[in-house]
């Protein structure tokens, strides 16, 4: 199920930054200071770092491991430093592009390597992200469906297109948010969380829609405010 999730949000931001026009990729985003150039670099180096991952072997059997939820919380990810570091190596590595699609064409080739790798591993494989998380590689991955998700929300907005989430990666990521949610507080304080409105309620408890109602009342309900960077 994630797997098949993370599948339809690689292959519908394939197919978009493959066709990225030089006057695409300069348009400002919401993730400042990033333009689409910088954004979609970063989004598919995060989808690299399974690879990466995967590559550094398996975490230490006696370790607690760390959720998708969990993942998300500020600690060492979010100081300065490491927010410095990621905004300026994707600038960087933005700034070194052949050309406008070339991120669309990384992914591909990373999509190429990484899936028939994915096919191998078992679901109770256990790795060590780059920020020293040990996880489930299944856990992990649904941090890459919301990470490709939402930054493709991102990206959809500064190019002024419609979005295009599949409903199954939006389903993942609602119950990353809303998992642990009283059903009748959820629909209260976000009316179609966990239906017809779901993508908005999704874009809201992200920071990427007008916040209708404060932090304490969505935790109040139960929802996970995820710690985002």
């Amino acid at each position: 199920m994630v797997v098949a999730a993370l599948t339809d949000e690689v292959a519908a931001l394939e197919e978009v930054l493959s066709g990225l026009s030089e006057s695409d990729v300069v348009k400002s985003t919401r993730c400042v200071p990033w333009d689409v150039a910088a954004l979609s670099v970063h989004t598919v180096g995060s989808l690299n770092q399974v690879l990466v991952a995967l590559d550094g072997g398996a975490a230490d059997p006696d370790a607690a491991l760390v959720s998708a939820a969990g993942y998300y919380s500020p600690r060492v990810r979010f100081s300065p430093e490491v927010d410095r570091a990621r905004v300026d190596s994707a600038l960087e590595r933005a700034e070194r592009r052949s050309d406008a699609a070339e991120p669309g064409r990384v992914l591909g080739g990373l999509r190429a390597r990484l899936w028939p790798r994915l096919a191998r591993v078992p679901e109770d494989r256990t790795m060590v992200t780059r920020h020293g998380d040990p996880m489930l590689v299944t856990e992990y991955l649904v941090t890459r469906v919301v990470e490709s998700l939402l930054h493709g929300l991102d990206l959809a907005d500064a190019l002024g297109r419609e979005p295009w989430a599949s409903d199954r990666a939006l389903g993942l990521v609602g119950e990353v948010l809303f998992g642990g949610a009283d059903a009748e507080a959820l629909e209260r304080v976000l009316p179609g969380a966990r239906g017809a409105n779901a993508l908005g309620a999704v874009r809201v408890v992200t920071g990427r829609a007008p916040v209708r109602v404060g932090r304490a009342v969505l935790e109040g309900a139960g929802v996970r405010v995820l710690a985002l960077g």
